[in-house]
């Protein structure tokens, strides 16, 4: 049996977030990627309105992802826990709407 490894996508509005973090922030989160690849039950779900996503600490920031299709980890949003999972609802209610 062969097994096939997730790829990791991240969303424009996460990566432009990631450039603007600071470097050692910077190595701790994509350090956290690979972990959520090599387990993408690594984070924590999240339940109600971000049923479907999942999230992953890093000191004081989160990452929230969810598990796509085709074996796809997409990152949604990064950002620091004060704030992350109301942007993160306001994406999503937007990305809905979009489709």
């Amino acid at each position: 049996m062969v097994h096939r490894s997730y790829r990791l996508r991240v969303a424009d509005h996460a990566a432009s977030a990631l450039r603007t973090l600071h470097p050692h922030i910077k190595r701790k989160l994509k350090a956290a990627f690979q972990t959520i690849l090599a387990d993408p039950y690594a984070g924590k779900a999240l339940a109600e309105e971000l049923s479907g996503l999942r999230s992953y600490r890093v000191s004081r920031f989160r990452i929230v992802y969810r598990l796509a299709k085709d074996r796809q980890i997409e990152i949604i949003t990064i950002g620091p826990r004060e704030r992350i999972y109301e942007e993160t609802y306001r994406l999503v209610k937007k990305e809905e709407q979009e489709h």
